[in-house]
């Protein structure tokens, strides 16, 4: 009989150099899933990326502290308990320039790829 579900206990885990924790349970790098890519992250103080333009929806929502996005020209602070939804296409800048780290999930559809974010210095 073929199960109708799937549990990930042993999401994989992104090599980062930046401090930033980043573990897929679902997408490219887990479970080879290009439709959708489903992230537990917690970024440090202090943490930023640089600007990227997707070729994916994002969605965000904050389990614990705040997160900056820089939207084209427009900055945005999420909370604990809210959610964002950028779509593919949007200029975009993610960062936490606050004392504590933030903890949230991202969603992406389809699923993330390095070589879907196109990030401005690379």
């Amino acid at each position: 009989m073929n199960k109708k579900f799937t549990i990930q206990r042993t999401p994989f885990t992104v090599p980062t150099d930046d401090g930033k924790v980043i573990k897929e349970h679902f997408g490219e790098a887990t479970n080879q899933n290009s439709d959708l890519s489903i992230a537990h992250m917690i970024a440090p103080p202090h943490w930023s990326e640089p600007f990227q333009t997707p070729d994916f929806d994002e969605y965000t929502f904050i389990i614990k502290g705040k997160k900056q996005f820089t939207i084209e020209d427009e900055v945005v602070i999420l909370n604990a308990g809210e959610s964002i939804k950028i779509e593919k296409g949007t200029k975009i800048q993610y960062a936490n320039p606050f004392d504590s780290p933030c903890e949230y999930i991202s969603i992406c559809r389809p699923a993330f790829t390095i070589d879907s974010v196109h990030r401005e210095d690379e």
